[in-house]
């Protein structure tokens, strides 16, 4: 008999860095039963994996002796999280300010202790070195407590057992002064880790607060107002002027600019009308809309946006897992160096015991790994957050770390180049003038769902063109659509099925043959025996294709398009564009195409949208989903523009350059004031308090130059 497996999750507090998750992933591991632990440091989220045996109380008793709180914020059921989940719907954490936090109560009780003990001291000599070491207790018993808890648990070097071995040393040679205001500096560092840990959950909490609470459902004409998490796929729902969209949805009736800064960071209001798709969470301008839904609440635009960046901050990019290694064997490392510091001048030199020893003491201080482990997750987990509010997701930051690498990208043409519709391009009058021509188009193709047809009536819109009533129309195979439209019989289909309807013109056999030769598709309205005119139809490229694709190039990467489409039409799109045209592909050979670049020794990126993108996305280095993609190009793809630009895609990649950029600033940081400290040290120059403030000033400039990355914007 199988054992069925449980996924459990729960909020934990507390926890402010990559120290704190791997404590909690050692702990947890050692319960009976489990199978497999997730822990992300930045939004506070930890995943347990188990056989069914572990009880929440089991994972919150571990999660309190080492000194962090928790909930469990699903129950225990034998299903995958999906996202109807309750803990991957947005919903607002708990949590007062940072002041009233545990840490903070802490650190001002140790303060406050420290300050007494200063009092104390000045006025009672007598009772100095004891206040002092009351004071040292405040602060270093909590600390030494969750030390010895994660040795227990198996991680007996942390950084709470090195604070509590430099302190305890501290006592025994007679510095408690010291020891207790450095003990005091720690708890500091503590609480600025933990408000900026804060900030980061809130940059993407603040997502999910952007949409509205309630909707305005309508029903026979009557608007109802229900809680937006109920909407169902299908709703119609009405948006009014100045109201937030509180659902994903297309327009069914009504048009007007939307701002969508929110969401994709575009300063400029988006001009939508009818059939055009909306996110939740934008701001609707000043009319009316309906809208039809089109993604349940755990699933719209915002709820996607969350799940996908904690799921992302669960996988470690190469340089995260590097440095997780490093510090596994850096800390060891440190306690060897500072206890050789101590004892081998005095055996060997004869040197002042208290001397070395105090210099002992404060290279652990200095070799406190905090800087150095927080410097790469920070990093990540602000550029993931960053991208992830202006719509570039990434799965992770192994994803977030080729990206800046990556020297080929390979893109589909259709929903990707283009957007995926065709629209009409040129009307040609033969014996009607071309207002009649597309309005007899549009008499016929209305109530039709085929692309040729969408594209037509949407011109007619746009040109404010009403077509009369159309009687007795009929689709006729492999031909087009005919009817009658004030009597006559009109006929709008191929140049080949309207040659055998009426004489096409040698000037207008050169015409058609010219729309043909830039990819275009011709429609002819044939109408009493002669040629009314003709329409041009192409899915043209994106507005801004061209200019993304000569942002890469500049870069000096690579670019190919990949596509079904006929030979004529891909070279016709791809000389508009720049770009190097594969055309006449099926998804295999679009597949072999990226295993080849990759065999020229090529980082290779694919970007798609469809099924047929699949494999290939699967095959990339990175696969990139366009926002109208897909489920399934979105499941396969390692990164997704949710907001279908092409301009996003260079925009990706200078966020992907500027992380790691971020991340070398902070080893540099890190490393290198410890460096000097530990240089001044042992040459005598600083002691304990130096030592400490190294410790937390490199932690804090660590954890405020990855925060600058939340205010990343795309350098267009």
């Amino acid at each position: 008999m199988t054992t069925q497996t449980i996924e459990s999750r729960y909020r934990v507090t507390g926890m402010d860095c990559a120290g704190c998750g791997a404590k909690i992933d050692t702990a947890v591991r050692k319960l009976p039963g489990v199978e497999e632990v997730a822990v992300a440091v930045q939004t506070g989220v930890l995943k347990v994996r188990h056989d069914g045996a572990v009880t929440d109380e089991a994972v919150l008793g571990q999660l309190r002796s080492l000194g962090y709180g928790g909930e469990p914020v699903m129950p225990a059921t034998g299903l995958a999280p999906t996202a109807a989940d309750p803990a991957r719907s947005p919903r607002k954490r708990g949590g007062g300010p940072w002041w009233w936090t545990g840490k903070a109560r802490l650190t001002a009780l140790c303060g406050l202790a420290l300050l007494v003990a200063y009092g104390l001291g000045a006025l009672f000599p007598a009772v100095e070195r004891y206040a002092f070491l009351a004071a040292l207790a405040v602060g270093l018993i909590p600390v030494a407590s969750r030390a010895f808890s994660a040795a227990r648990y198996g991680t007996p070097f942390s950084i709470e057992m090195l604070m509590t071995i430099a302190a305890v040393g501290a006592v025994f040679i007679g510095a408690e002064e010291e020891a207790a205001a450095v003990v005091l500096l720690f708890l500091i560092g503590e609480m600025l880790e933990g408000v900026a840990a804060g900030r980061a959950r809130k940059s993407i909490e603040g997502l999910a607060a952007l949409v509205p609470k309630t909707a305005y459902v309508e029903v026979d004409g009557v608007a109802t107002e229900v809680g937006a998490e109920t909407l169902e796929v299908g709703a119609t729902i009405l948006v009014r002027p100045g109201d937030r969209v509180p659902a994903d949805g297309d327009i069914l009736e009504g048009a007007g600019d939307l701002d969508e800064s929110p969401v994709t960071g575009e300063s400029v209001p988006n001009r939508k009308t009818v059939g055009d798709p909306v996110f939740a969470g934008t701001i609707n301008g000043a009319s009316v809309l309906r809208v039809r839904v089109t993604a349940s609440a755990s699933d719209n635009t915002i709820a996607r946006v969350v799940r996908l960046v904690e799921e992302a901050q669960e996988s470690k990019s190469p340089t995260e897992r590097f440095m997780d290694r490093f510090s596994k064997v850096y800390t060891p490392g440190v306690l060897v160096f500072g206890a050789l510091v101590a004892v081998a001048p005095p055996l060997l030199f004869g040197g002042a015991w208290s001397e070395w020893i105090y210099k002992g003491l404060a290279v652990l201080l200095i070799g406190c790994p905090c800087a150095l482990v927080i410097s790469t997750p920070a990093a990540i987990a602000s550029g993931l957050s960053a991208g992830a509010r202006r719509g570039l997701l990434m799965k992770g930051g192994a994803v977030l770390e080729t990206l800046g690498k990556i020297t080929a990208i390979a893109f589909d043409k259709t929903g990707t180049l283009t957007a995926g519709r065709p629209v009409v391009t040129d009307v040609v009058a033969g014996t009607r003038d071309t207002s009649a021509v597309l309005s007899l188009a549009a008499a016929l193709e209305t109530g039709s769902s085929h692309p040729l047809a969408i594209a037509i009536l949407a011109r007619a819109r746009a040109d404010k063109i009403t077509p009369p009533p159309a009687v007795a129309t009929q689709a006729i195979a492999g031909e087009g659509m005919e009817g009658e439209v004030a009597g006559e019989r009109i006929f709008l289909g191929s140049p080949q099925a309207a040659g055998r309807r009426a004489s096409i013109s040698s000037s207008q056999d050169a015409g058609i043959a010219a729309f043909n030769a830039e990819g275009k598709t011709v429609s002819v309205v044939v109408m009493g025996g002669e040629v009314a005119g003709y329409l041009a139809m192409r899915d043209e490229a994106r507005p801004d294709a061209a200019s993304g694709l000569s942002n890469l190039k500049a870069r000096g990467i690579r670019t190919i398009m990949l596509t079904g489409d006929n030979r004529r039409t891909a070279e016709a799109v791809a000389a508009g564009l720049g770009i190097e045209p594969r055309a006449e592909l099926l998804p295999q050979d679009k597949l072999l195409i990226v295993k080849a670049l990759q065999a020229e020794g090529l980082v290779v990126a694919k970007v798609g949208d469809g099924i047929n993108d699949a494999p290939a996305l699967a095959q990339a280095d990175v696969g990139i989903a366009m926002g109208g993609g897909t489920d399934v190009a979105l499941e396969t793809a390692d990164a997704a523009v949710l907001h279908g630009r092409v301009q996003d895609i260079p925009d990706m990649i200078a966020l992907s350059q500027g992380v790691m950029g971020n991340i070398r600033q902070n080893i540099t940081i890190a490393l290198g004031l410890k460096a000097v400290f530990l240089v001044t040290t042992v040459i005598g120059v600083t002691g304990l308090w130096p030592a400490i403030l190294a410790d937390t000033g490199a932690t804090v400039l660590v954890t405020a130059n990855a925060m600058r990355l939340l205010r990343w914007r795309p350098g267009r």
